[in-house]
């Protein structure tokens, strides 16, 4: 018989009756993690899935110490073998990743592997990277690459000890593949499923030894994604796609400005459109409840509400960015890193350089928009939804629903985007404060506008960068300030102490990939009257794009190619060094143009990779950015599924790109001034070019992925318009207008946040007409 493919994967939860049904029965469950108490539950005592609180783990500490980061595995009787992913799935191909790591060492095919989302449970799951029960900054292969081996080596030492103990032999007699032992020297058999009750009685080894990676039969190969059979044939589950018998539909909107409160409700021709059921008010916002959604969305339209727009009224892109310079001139930097004779280095400078750069505020716009459905009893809260924080957002629930946490059911989805959004609760814990209202339950549907009007945004940057040069051109010293709000002040509980350094603000900066004589990083904290939190990439999208661009200025500045005077700045970086190689052979630098055309570069060293692109673009004379070619290479240690280090690379880029070309949150009197698509554009397929990935063959430990590409974009961008045009644009979104020739295009009649015509599909027009 023909062996499946794919692995088995459970995209939305079990039911609570399938949950107990998959762990009672005779089976071998190992659960392992990063922090706190482990147990390796015997057959009929395992704890529900529905609910593994903190009481679950035993109380004298138990297998697998120093484990991470959580999960459990379990192989039933029937052969069946089941890994429960501490990692939220959004995506990055997290569930093929983890589960190719234990499967490797549990010797089973792939396709034997069934994979189920995790439930909320501090203690058993906490990413050991993270310290949490949290799925983001591409920690999730890095934080499970020993652990996960680990507890399916353990598995396979016990399961072949037991056979071994059945058979009477020794167990280095024995070996395993495919679930079935087998004894060499006589050639008898057994499935794991036929010892699993001794294999459960026999004590959990400590510290099994691990494959050398030269044994690896899944680990370095590219497999297909053990979700993407449920996407094609339309039965994955994500957030937005749950039904609840019973379940009614809402809409919702908040005060347009962050602080403010409701301050009166007309609710009289909402309730009279066909299908509308409640009306809800919370302190900032209102819901209208439909049969549907369209019933809710137009009642929601219908409604009069009146706002007391509180403190921030006045709040506008203006205001926000003349006080990031104020405080970046003025402020008390906190230092990040000092090293040398800064102040002598520049004082004997032969030339120095330096330069602002600005980087606006991001929306997150997932795919999927902000959703979740609550069913509040007297009893307890059920929660379906899609979160990078399982364990965060239970614990809000709880708090909103004035219950313990143990009464929290929170059953994680398949997300539709992740990028930072979903590590934040917030539209969870506003779900419950509707749910509870209503004796029913209820999904809670943001629109896109709302989705990105009341997002919780990256935050607008005001850099200063400088350099001194010496004789030889090189930096001799060099300076950044960073200014701008904590993320971490805002995300954290109790927030982050003034005085204390927000590392998210300074990484990219702190550490580069180059090494300099004398080095001074610091930071002004200049906290928004707006919410800010994580965007894909991190503190490194934003300090890389400053990093990146200021060295193509110093080449400049200093009369060398950007590539040659980056690899001066490389010799004590022979990993970085060789990315930069590679990309830059592979995308055929120093091979002529076409006029109006040019190559950039970015380098970077973050999240355990080393990752250098380069981008060939075109600008015309109306000032029209055209994307024509992007090369990158990726030196991410051991790749786990190289397939995924390609899309993810790619897919990173691009939502950097988009980014780099069109996004940008502005405010006027305290509101967002975008809404959707139309004004907070993202890059087309048609208007996307070739991509090349170079995945580096290496030994080394893996690093993240998910983010790199979104770092790189926007550098090698820039650099590229400046090789085409002569022209240094320091601040995002690029602006068309700043690179019109002069007396050439049209005026811009309808600009969006960035200057550019939203509508206009300028890189399709490049490429069609080819210029």
């Amino acid at each position: 018989m023909d062996k499946p493919t794919y692995a088995r994967v459970d995209g939305a939860t079990l039911s609570p009756s399938t949950r107990r049904r998959f762990l009672q029965g005779g089976a071998l469950l190992i659960a392992f993690a990063a922090m706190g108490r482990r147990k390796a539950w015997a057959a009929g005592e395992e704890p529900s899935l529905r609910m593994l609180g903190a009481g679950d783990a035993d109380k004298d500490g138990a297998a697998f110490q120093g484990f991470a980061p959580g999960g459990f595995i379990r192989i039933g009787r029937d052969n069946s073998i089941t890994l429960i992913v501490p990692s939220v799935e959004m995506g990055q191909g997290i569930y093929t990743g983890e589960a190719m790591l234990i499967a490797e060492e549990l010797e089973v095919g792939l396709d034997q592997v069934q994979v189920v989302p995790a439930p909320p449970n501090e203690e058993l799951y906490q990413q050991p990277l993270l310290k949490s029960q949290s799925t983001g900054g591409s920690t999730s292969i890095r934080g499970a690459w020993v652990p996960l081996r680990q507890a399916g080596a353990a598995a396979r030492q016990m399961l072949i000890g037991a056979a071994a103990a059945q058979w009477g032999v020794d167990p280095a007699e024995c070996a395993a593949q495919r679930a079935i032992i087998t004894h060499r020297p006589t050639g008898r058999t057994a499935t794991y499923g036929e010892v699993v009750d001794g294999a459960s009685r026999l004590p959990v080894p400590k510290d099994p030894p691990l494959k050398d990676p030269r044994d690896f039969k899944l680990i370095g190969r590219s497999v297909r994604r053990v979700e993407t059979p449920s996407k094609v044939n339309g039965t994955a589950v994500f957030g937005i796609d749950v039904q609840v018998p019973g379940m009614k539909v809402a809409t919702v909107t908040a005060c347009p400005v962050f602080g403010g409160k409701v301050a009166s409700v007309d609710d009289r021709a909402a309730r009279a459109v066909p299908g509308v059921r409640d009306v809800v008010r919370i302190d900032n916002a209102v819901a209208v409840v439909g049969d549907h959604f369209w019933a809710a969305r137009k009642g929601l339209e219908a409604l009069d509400i009146t706002w007391d727009y509180g403190p921030n009224a006045g709040t506008s892109s203006n205001g926000i960015w003349a006080d990031l310079k104020a405080r970046s001139e003025t402020g008390q930097p906190v230092q990040a890193r000092r090293d040398g004779d800064v102040d002598g280095a520049m004082k004997a400078a032969s030339k120095r350089v330096e330069a602002v750069y600005q980087l606006p505020f991001l929306a997150h716009a997932t795919m999927e928009p902000i959703n979740t459905t609550v069913h509040v009893r007297p009893d307890a809260c059920e929660i379906w939804v899609g979160t990078q924080v399982p364990t965060a957002a239970q614990g809000l629930a709880a708090k909103e629903a004035g219950l313990p946490v143990e009464k929290v059911i929170l059953h994680n989805h398949l997300l539709g985007g992740g990028f930072g959004r979903r590590l934040e609760a917030d539209s969870i814990g506003q779900a419950v404060a509707i749910a509870k209202q209503v004796d029913y339950p209820v999904k809670i549907i943001w629109t896109r506008e709302e989705d990105i009007r009341r997002d919780i945004f990256r935050p607008a940057y005001y850099d200063r960068i400088a350099a001194g040069l010496g004789p030889d051109g090189l930096p001799t010293v060099w300076t950044d300030r960073v200014t701008g709000g904590s993320v971490m002040g805002h995300y954290f509980p109790g927030g982050l102490e003034q005085g204390k350094l927000d590392d998210d603000a300074v990484e990219g900066a702190k550490e580069t990939p180059y090494r300099f004589p004398a080095v001074q990083v610091d930071w002004v904290r200049a906290d928004p009257p707006v919410p800010i939190t994580w965007w894909r990439g991190v503190g490194p999208t934003h300090n890389v794009f400053v990093v990146e661009s200021f060295m193509d200025e110093l080449a400049h500045a200093a009369g060398k190619d950007p590539v040659d005077y980056r690899r001066a700045l490389l010799q004590h970086n022979p990993r970085s060094l060789a990315v930069l190689n590679l990309a830059v052979e592979k995308a055929g630098w120093g091979n002529p143009l076409p006029g109006g055309s040019g190559r950039g570069v970015s380098l970077h060293d973050s999240f355990g990779s080393h990752v250098a692109v380069v981008i060939e673009a075109a600008v015309d004379p109306a000032g029209l950015i055209g994307l024509k070619r992007i090369v990158a290479a990726i030196d991410c240690g051991l790749a786990i599924n190289p397939d995924s280090v390609k899309a993810q690379l790619e897919g990173g880029i691009l939502f950097g790109l988009s980014a780099a070309l069109y996004s940008g949150i502005t405010f006027a009197g305290g509101r967002v001034e975008q809404s959707n698509f139309h004004d907070y554009r993202n890059l087309r397929i048609n208007e996307t070019p070739p991509i090349e990935v170079h995945v580096v063959q290496s030994a080394e430990g893996p690093g993240g992925v998910g983010e790199t590409g979104t770092v790189s974009a926007a550098p090698a961008l820039g650099n590229a318009i400046f090789a085409a045009t002569g022209k240094r644009l320091r601040s995002l979104p690029f602006r068309r207008e700043e690179l019109r020739s002069q007396g050439s295009g049209r005026d811009v009649l309808s600009k969006g946040p960035a200057g550019r015509e939203p509508a206009d599909n300028d890189l399709t027009r490049l490429a069609r007409t080819g210029e």
